[in-house]
């Protein structure tokens, strides 16, 4: 079923000319022509054909294949880009307004894509140029590879022509004479293919949204004004698609490119307009390695992006060209052209390298690899209270899913579970229980091992930053005083990073009340374990206070104060069951010895 096009336009028969304008307000290094709308040329503006002294190179053709080709015009690249109607050829006489506005006493190199129109009318325009006494050159790039030549139209032209701009533009740039440009850039258009596979048709601005490419279909050599392929298929994965295009660019069979086992090469993915960047980067990954076991070739460079579109089209092209040193010196020459991808060089590292391993006492030495045979009286009171939390938010699992399934998505209680049963686990087989600091760091580690989602961040940050408040002040056995500022440290990176605090219906609002308490009982003198017991009943209290609470952070904030005054707040009763469990195991210790 067709439907009306959408697009962000005003009058469909002057999107070309709004889109000049609003392309030199964003980059003032080119200019246009004041003739709309009939001539629409862009040009760079630091050229007047009274004082430029190096050839120039001119392309163009119908609009609708931004950023070709007026985003390919800059120092190094393009001079003057002629942009026509939508998918038309344009005029002569804007064609001859462009070569008269950038060509100096060295002449000026028109390059075509092979399209009847455009051969025609720039073809036309040269001739005018010629008798007004301009030094003109044409080079027709017909670089398809989807199917074979028809009758005296040839093979279309599609991306490569950017190769061929690139070539040129660094030729002109580096003083070459017009002879030479055109002898280069002819040589490069001979060195290049194309196909592209379209998902879908592409909607002219004004018209109506067709329906030819069906669901599920997609179209191998679909032209980038819409016309049609070599064939319509069934969708297949990219590793199948890029198969059969390389296949049919660098086939023997037909020889539409001079590229034989051994050679170097550059490769082009082009995004034909409604492809993601995600899809461009994933058909590149699987190219580069076919390329060269497949097809026994050395991959130079690799372009990836959207060069020359085709409006709202899904779907892409990929491009291999032949090079040599004196291409690829070309192609890495500096350019000010906006669209060219700058970060393409011969620099290349390593594709991969591996991961960095954290220095971890677990990994430094077999020794501590191990949980340790005999425990100090203070580390077993560490792992009593480490058992007894993560046992605690293991009985609690369905209790903190049923609560977080009011107010957030169901998983509070699945995830501690998870970083609990870690914990228990690995504490039984790697934790240095007898080196207090760095089990704390350890624990973090399991943590950030098993728990996903925004808890299990919180509470790596939470363990993180202990550890590291501790390993800055002890020196030995850790005091009270130094597990209350480790404490106090880490509530402070989880509100700096997290953003929450007191009253924002978090975690905080169980463990700020704890810390607060536990200082100030510390300080008063308290026995240590009496203060860490009393300090728990504050952090139960703060968290069944989160039910009186409007939602500051996480998913709660997009629930009603009804739902949310019904329960309290799944992650700060995790955080007050734990450090209760803890407290009172310690206790019990305590009182047992």
């Amino acid at each position: 079923m067709s439907f009306q096009g959408k697009k962000l336009i005003n009058d469909p028969n002057a999107v070309v000319t709004e889109f000049i304008e609003g392309l030199v307000e964003t980059y003032p290094g080119l200019q246009y022509l004041d003739g709309f709308p009939e001539v629409k040329v862009v040009l760079r503006a630091d050229v007047s054909s009274s004082t430029y002294n190096y050839v120039s190179v001119i392309s163009g053709g119908g609009s609708g294949h931004e950023p070709a080709h007026a985003g390919f015009v800059g120092q190094g690249m393009l001079t003057a880009a002629i942009c026509g109607d939508i998918f038309a050829s344009p005029p002569v006489d804007s064609i001859l307004a462009g070569i008269r506005a950038v060509t100096g006493p060295k002449g000026c190199l028109l390059i075509v894509k092979n399209y009847t129109g455009d051969r025609l009318n720039f073809g036309l325009a040269a001739e005018q140029a010629k008798s007004e006494g301009y030094k003109v050159e044409m080079v027709i790039v017909g670089d398809d590879c989807a199917l074979p030549p028809r009758g005296i139209a040839g093979r279309r032209g599609l991306a490569g022509t950017i190769f061929v701009h690139k070539v040129a533009g660094a030729a002109a740039a580096d003083g070459c004479s017009l002879t030479e440009v055109t002898a280069e850039a002819r040589r490069a258009s001979e060195m290049v293919g194309t196909m592209g596979v379209a998902l879908s048709v592409c909607t002219l601005p004004g018209q109506v949204t067709s329906d030819r490419l069906g669901p599920g279909k997609m179209e191998l050599g679909l032209g980038i004004h819409g016309e049609p392929g070599a064939a319509v298929a069934d969708l297949q994965p990219v590793d199948v698609v890029v198969a059969h295009v390389l296949m049919q660019i660098l086939s023997p069979e037909t020889n539409y490119v001079p590229i034989e086992r051994g050679n170097n090469v550059v490769l082009m993915i082009n995004g034909l307009g409604a492809t993601p960047v995600m899809e461009l980067m994933v058909a590149a990954g699987k190219a580069v390695p076919r390329l060269q076991l497949e097809h026994g070739l050395a991959v130079d460079r690799v372009y990836t992006g959207s060069f020359m579109t085709s409006l709202d089209m899904a779907g892409l092209s990929i491009t291999v060209m032949k090079v040599d040193e004196g291409i690829l010196q070309r192609l890495d020459a500096p350019t000010k052209a906006l669209a060219w991808p700058v970060g393409v060089d011969g620099n290349r590292p390593p594709a991969k390298i591996p991961v960095p391993v954290p220095q971890s006492p677990l990994l430094k030495c077999n020794e501590l690899s191990t949980r340790p045979q005999e425990l100090s009286e203070h580390c077993h009171t560490l792992e009593v209270a480490i058992e007894a939390a993560a046992s605690e938010l293991i009985n609690m699992r369905d209790a903190l899913n049923e609560w977080d399934s009011k107010v957030g998505d169901g998983d509070c209680g699945s995830t501690m579970f998870r970083g609990a049963s870690a914990i228990l686990e690995d504490m039984k087989k790697y934790y240095p229980l007898n080196d207090v600091t760095e089990t704390v760091k350890e624990i973090g580690s399991s943590i950030r091992r098993v728990m996903g989602g925004t808890s299990g961040i919180i509470y790596d940050i939470l363990f993180k930053a202990a550890y590291a408040e501790l390993k800055s002040t002890n020196q030995g056995t850790v005091t009270s005083k130094e597990w209350a500022s480790a404490l106090q440290a880490a509530i402070a990176a989880v509100s700096k990073y997290g953003g929450a605090s007191a009253g924002y219906r978090t975690l905080l609002d169980a463990l700020i009340p704890a810390s607060e308490l536990l200082q100030e009982r510390l300080n008063a003198g308290d026995d240590p374990v009496d203060a860490f017991v009393l300090s728990s009943e504050a952090a139960i209290s703060g968290a069944m206070s989160t039910k009186d609470m409007p939602a500051q952070a996480g998913r709660s904030t997009y629930i009603s104060s009804d739902i949310l005054a019904s329960v309290p707040d799944p992650g700060a009763m995790a955080a007050a069951s734990w450090y209760k469990a803890s407290a009172l195991a310690v206790k019990k210790l305590q009182q047992t010895t």
